[in-house]
């Protein structure tokens, strides 16, 4: 089979004609209207196999999450997802995969109302590159920089998940980590009221930390806060959860700075898109991130998964 005849078989039905697609697959470029009064938010991700995700994870499940990861880049900028486009590098065209990849792009793409509108296919190792596009009223997007001491870090959902499934001890877990929620509902409930935000993919510590450089500000948060599921908690040792809940990534889920003032609202309008949102420390002017338990100092993670750190196992 032909890239031409691949695209048309697999993907040009991802295309909605009625999504502010003037143009979509098969031609050199898409023609795109952007909602009046919006900006447009752009976002690009790549998934490689052995390293963002097992060898033998299924294909659907890879077509899901490689939308997924790009899906909580624009729920973290409060952003309505609308288009995306698809680089796929595939060592083959083999028809199976291909149909399980397409059918776990296409199951999520229709949950969020977004159209894949363009991309290319090439010959080589697996490799799935996406970028997708939403908007937002002008002026009203979520950024990292606009913490201020006294917030309230916050985080969507439950941690640690994904990094437990990912060692291979939680095979309960193992949705969480391949098939992710992006929290874009979450996202757009918080536009409007979180001064700061960022998705979590490589781990709550190394994440946060780029909301406060950004910000010029630190942290102090209590590791007795940080919200677990229960299938997390049966199968962990208290010693060892800290760890896995801020280092270990793949979360995608959201971590919020907002006025302690508002922290209520923020919770009605987040429990109202079906997930939780859980108050885990303070935003202080003093730099560095520092972390309590019980009320008194802890060493705790700095950092999180470091794409380039040698040795690193296969991670999102």
């Amino acid at each position: 089979m032909d890239e031409f005849s691949l695209i048309r078989r697999y993907f040009a039905g991802l295309t909605d004609s009625a999504s502010g697609v003037r143009l979509g697959i098969g031609d050199d470029a898409a023609i795109l209207i952007p909602p009046p009064g919006h900006e447009l938010l752009m976002t690009s991700d790549t998934l490689v196999a052995g390293r963002h995700f097992p060898l033998d994870t299924v294909a659907h499940d890879i077509g899901w999450k490689a939308l997924a990861v790009n899906l909580s880049d624009l729920a973290a900028m409060g952003a309505k997802p609308l288009w995306c486009l698809l680089a796929l590098t595939l060592p083959s065209s083999d028809e199976d995969w291909l149909a399980g990849f397409a059918d776990g792009l296409r199951e999520l793409s229709e949950q969020h109302g977004i159209a894949l509108v363009g991309g290319d296919t090439t010959r080589g190792p697996l490799s799935i590159t996406i970028t997708a596009v939403g908007s937002a009223p002008a002026g009203t997007a979520l950024r990292r920089e606009g913490a201020k001491a006294g917030d309230v870090v916050c985080v969507t959902g439950t941690l640690g998940d994904a990094a437990l499934a990912l060692s291979g001890r939680a095979p309960a877990l193992q949705q969480r980590l391949d098939r992710p929620t992006p929290r874009i509902d979450a996202g757009l409930a918080l536009r409007g009221i979180a001064t700061a935000a960022i998705d979590l993919s490589d781990g709550l510590a190394g994440d946060l930390g780029h909301v406060l450089a950004a910000s010029g500000m630190g942290a102090e948060l209590d590791a007795e806060t940080l919200p677990m599921s229960e299938a997390f908690a049966l199968a962990t040792e208290s010693a060892e959860r800290l760890t896995l809940q801020a280092a270990g990534g793949d979360d995608y889920e959201l971590c919020v700075c907002l006025p302690s003032s508002r922290l209520r609202e923020a919770r009605a309008a987040v429990e109202a898109t079906g997930t939780t949102l859980t108050a885990i420390g303070v935003i202080s002017a003093e730099p560095g991130l520092r972390w309590t338990r019980g009320g008194l100092p802890i060493d705790g993670p700095q950092h999180g998964y470091r794409h380039f750190d040698d040795g690193s196992a296969a991670h999102g």
